[in-house]
């Protein structure tokens, strides 16, 4: 079926969550929605607040705005506008985008009859951020914990944060989500390029096929795991490189508050050490 005779199909009223047939239409490529209306909303109010931020700071250079949360002193209450109630607002409005943005994948989802794979996996996106401006500072008992909006205050909050765990590295979180993002890295790079050479093949030559693609994974490593199951372990290596990088921040002050470094001392205690068997 040809793709406009395919969108023709299922361009069509219904399978929305809210609203009804209320935005319940297509703009050009664009699917609308009530989400998509709520996303574009806050959004926009939030990018409007933090130029609005930037413009009582006296810089737009990129590289310069600073929105901060308020001060560890207002806790987990309001605070003035220009004092961290601004950083608010503007969590507020991200979440209320990141939120709408996903839910609208699902309206899309609906409608074409597809699975919900995509709205999960940006889900895993937006738990590591809520993780690190609402989760972590509740948490913590003050939303000064939170980072900052803005480039290099964003950097040295991350730099800080770090420094205060002594080595952070050693955050066993961490580790594992740093190697679940090194792995991804290295699987989306293998499997597209894999696709790219058996689909642009020399000139004169056919393109290859599946076929082809396992049996070069059959000699390379001994196994293939699929072209389907390419797509599944992709998913599972991205969604667990999010999930355990917010693990590593939010267990960094309410779990642990010492040095990571000292976190390993049970490993020096096994029996298993000379020191420790008494020899």
């Amino acid at each position: 079926m040809a793709l406009l005779s395919f969108e023709r199909k299922y361009r069509v009223r219904g399978g929305t969550l809210i609203g009804g047939d209320l935005f319940d239409f297509w703009v050009g490529p664009f699917y609308v929605g009530f989400f998509g209306v709520s996303g574009a909303f806050f959004a926009l109010l939030g990018t409007v607040l933090i130029f609005w931020g930037a413009s009582q700071q006296g810089t737009f250079n990129p590289w310069l705005i600073n929105i901060a949360p308020p001060d560890l002193s207002y806790g987990l209450g309001l605070a003035p506008l220009m004092e961290g109630g601004l950083w608010q607002i503007i969590t507020i409005c991200a979440i209320g985008a990141f939120v709408s943005w996903a839910l609208r994948e699902v309206e899309i989802c609906r409608k074409l009859g597809m699975g919900y794979h995509v709205p999960i996996a940006f889900s895993f996106a937006i738990f590591a951020y809520v993780t690190l401006v609402v989760f972590r500072p509740v948490l913590l008992g003050a939303w000064g914990h939170g980072f900052p909006y803005g480039i290099f205050s964003h950097l040295d909050w991350v730099s800080n944060t770090g420094y205060a765990y002594l080595h952070f590295h050693y955050n066993p979180a961490h580790m594992i989500a740093v190697t679940f993002f090194f792995t991804t890295t290295l699987a989306l790079a293998l499997h597209g390029a894999l696709v790219l050479s058996a689909c642009n093949p020399p000139k004169g030559e056919e393109a290859k096929g599946p076929d082809n693609e396992d049996t070069f994974f059959r000699d390379f490593i001994g196994y293939s795991i699929g072209t389907l199951g390419i797509h599944r372990v992709g998913l599972l290596l991205a969604l667990n490189a999010g999930f355990w990088s917010a693990v590593c921040i939010i267990i960094s002050g309410p779990v642990w508050t010492k040095g990571w470094p000292e976190w390993w001392n049970w490993w020096l205690e096994l029996p298993i050490w000379p020191s420790q068997a008494g020899f």
